[in-house]
């Protein structure tokens, strides 16, 4: 009896957390889509408004394109929040341990922080990649290509230079068709040439990021380590930003048990005879939290979300490999994945995901508590 009370007590944990998480996804996930697309269409020279990325992905999909990739957000978040928080309670159960009342303290909830914001970053990447890989959908003109239309500008380009020239429009023509990325019921051979990572556009150049959205397809082309790309950056963010959720929370939370301890008499002798604060003021705690930590490590987020849309074939990359290429930057930024051309740019989208963060562990923390409270 005790054993089938157990398991039902994880059980329900487990659906309040899964249920809050997958609500607190769908809340934030329209932010989160106009805060990377803002990212992605950065420039030092110019800046992008929120009014211009909201105008063209209503221009060109309406406001459902702003829920593009929410199956990949909600499924990256149960695993990286629940990653986050398992293994913050496992590191803080040894700080707690042999201690008369359960507290830890702001520097233990600092380190425990980083640790389990480097778990989450882990296990989320995969996840991130694909969601940003559909985000940028609906931001972007899939329209496809006209032959008929390229073969008209190539040859005009062709008589620019080549005066006299007389083109085959019919070697042309089965040159693009060759080339292109529509099936082909031909001979093997025109397949194999359809394999080459340089082809699967037909237009000679490799193909953008919003082209490939399915794991299949970034694996195909960019290889297995193609889905850990940003994997420097997002560590380094996840890292700073679990170190600073987890320490501003508890410094919140114990202020708010001095302040309540202030006005009973006799005065508590430990933190337990306070008493459990209320689910509402935790559930703000942890949105000041989200937010604040979200500004601290917001400018490796940017450097994260601009390298996932980067695609680099794994023969180019196991080509820099053998050739020793040697990372551009300074050893910061080396180490911690940011482009030197993103230097003037790191803070773009900032108040976004300051807003859809503290949204985000507002209502995951809330709405689990008050799950938990009202279920049992």
């Amino acid at each position: 009896m005790d054993e089938l009370l157990r398991h039902h007590l994880f059980a329900t944990h487990a659906i309040a957390a899964a249920g809050s998480i997958t609500a607190a996804a769908s809340l934030v996930h329209p932010l989160e889509t106009l805060k990377s697309l803002i990212q992605v269409g950065a420039d030092p020279r110019k800046q992008t408004n929120l009014r211009q990325v909201l105008d063209r992905v209503r221009s060109l999909y309406g406001f459902s394109g702003l829920f593009r990739g929410f199956g990949w957000s909600a499924l990256g978040m149960n695993l990286g929040i629940g990653a986050r928080f398992g293994t913050y309670e496992i590191i803080t159960a040894f700080y707690k341990d042999g201690r008369e009342d359960n507290y830890v303290q702001v520097s233990e909830a600092l380190l425990a922080g980083l640790a389990s914001g480097a778990v989450e970053s882990i296990v989320a990447n995969p996840f991130e990649l694909f969601k940003l890989r559909h985000q940028l959908t609906c931001a972007s003109y899939l329209g496809k290509a006209n032959s008929g239309n390229i073969l008209e500008e190539t040859t005009a380009s062709t008589l620019k230079y080549l005066p006299g020239y007389a083109a085959d429009k019919r070697a042309w023509k089965y040159t693009l068709d060759l080339l292109s990325v529509l099936p082909k019921s031909s001979s093997s051979w025109v397949n194999s040439v359809k394999e080459c990572p340089w082809m699967l556009t037909g237009s000679g150049r490799p193909p953008l990021a919003f082209e490939l959205k399915s794991p299949l397809n970034i694996v195909s082309l960019e290889g297995l380590g193609g889905i850990w790309r940003g994997l420097r950056s997002g560590i380094a963010r996840d890292c700073i930003f679990g170190g600073v959720f987890f320490c501003t929370w508890q410094f919140l939370h114990s202020a708010m048990l001095d302040w309540k301890a202030v006005d009973m008499d006799p005065p508590p002798r430990s933190m337990e005879e306070i008493g459990p604060q209320s689910p509402l003021a935790i559930a703000v705690a942890a949105g000041v939290s989200g937010s604040l930590a979200a500004i601290a490590s917001h400018c490796f987020d940017t450097a994260k979300t601009r390298s996932q849309c980067i695609v680099t074939p794994k023969y180019i990359s196991m080509e820099r490999k053998f050739l020793r290429w040697e990372t551009p930057g300074s050893w910061l930024e080396k180490k911690t994945g940011i482009s030197p051309r993103d230097r003037g740019i790191l803070f773009r989208g900032i108040g976004l995901r300051s807003a859809s963060t503290g949204l985000a562990s507002f209502v995951i923390v809330g709405g689990y508590l008050m799950a938990v409270k009202y279920i049992l």
